[in-house]
């Protein structure tokens, strides 16, 4: 899922290319991608994007007449930038947007659809769309601490949670806790100041640097390889490849559909955290330190 510095990357992309500029036409080749009906799609011709803004892990497309189109990635959404009038895919398009310089179109790969479109009039009505968490990347160390203990889960959770942070998911958190050497399961209740104070610091950091990355790899054109995995990044995606930090493998996590990747030496000083399904399955086997792993391996 495209997370904050990802959206920042496609904001900072469309600004450039559309603001100032009328949007003539919206056609959508997949009517169920449309989440609004009030007002009415055809209500934006016409208008003049004032600007393009993150709204978490939202695009917001703000037009003349207070509306405002919000597009919601995913998982699998992505923008692509073409010229003007370019047909919708017929496979992977969702719908397309026409301005004067260019179409941009929405698409998203896999069988389960669930990116969204709305267009929604007024500040109020924008604000709907809005789950409350936090502007990490402006918080001070109270605000980042009051958000964080705010209710009591793991870190990790706590995090990934939108109503307490804005715009971080499963891939960021992983490289934001092995920043802070942090485990992802350490509950929110028992961090020091000072691990929370770390974590806020890492967090910032984390964030604004990849949003820097992803801007140069971009450079001048539309940005059009966005995925949560990037070869740079430290232990996200990289179950069994050494840690950059100290060598040792990366480890996982697997829970529902997504997992956690971390560094059991940088973060959890040596112990293997359990998997639900396979530590329930093995019990007393299960491995609770590297070296466990690594002789139960030879």
């Amino acid at each position: 899922m495209p997370e904050l510095p990802d959206v920042e990357v496609y904001v900072a992309g469309l600004r450039g290319r559309v603001a100032g500029r009328e949007l003539t036409r919206i056609r959508v080749l997949r009517p169920f991608v449309l989440r609004s009906v009030a007002p009415p799609l055809d209500a934006a011709h016409g208008a003049t994007v004032e600007d393009v803004r993150r709204l978490g892990k939202r695009i917001v497309i703000a037009l003349t007449g207070e509306l405002f189109l919000v597009v919601h990635l995913m998982i699998a959404g992505r923008l692509r930038w073409r010229d003007r009038g370019t047909a919708i895919p017929r496979k992977l398009g969702l719908a397309a947007f026409d301005f004067a310089p260019g179409t941009l179109l929405l698409t998203e790969a896999g069988s389960i659809k669930r990116a969204s479109l709305h267009l929604v009039a007024g500040e109020a009505g924008l604000r709907a769309h809005d789950r409350g968490g936090i502007d990490v990347l402006a918080a001070d160390r109270d605000a980042f601490a009051d958000a964080l203990t705010r209710e009591n889960h793991t870190v990790k959770r706590s995090l990934t949670d939108p109503r307490l942070f804005s715009g971080i998911g499963n891939a960021y958190s992983d490289e934001i806790l092995h920043a802070a050497r942090l485990s992802p399961l350490k509950l929110t209740s028992r961090l020091t100041e000072e691990e929370i104070a770390r974590l806020r610091d890492a967090t910032q950091a984390t964030l604004r640097t990849w949003v820097e990355r992803l801007r140069r790899e971009a450079g001048e054109r539309f940005p059009e390889k966005v995925t949560a995995f990037h070869p740079a990044m430290a232990v996200h995606g990289r179950y069994g490849k050494p840690c950059p930090a100290c060598g040792s493998p990366v480890q996982r996590i697997v829970y529902a559909s997504n997992e956690s990747n971390y560094c059991a030496t940088c973060q959890t000083g040596g112990r293997l955290l359990a998997d639900r399904s396979l530590s329930r399955l093995l019990g007393r086997d299960w491995p609770r330190t590297l070296e466990e792993l690594e002789e139960r391996k030879g």
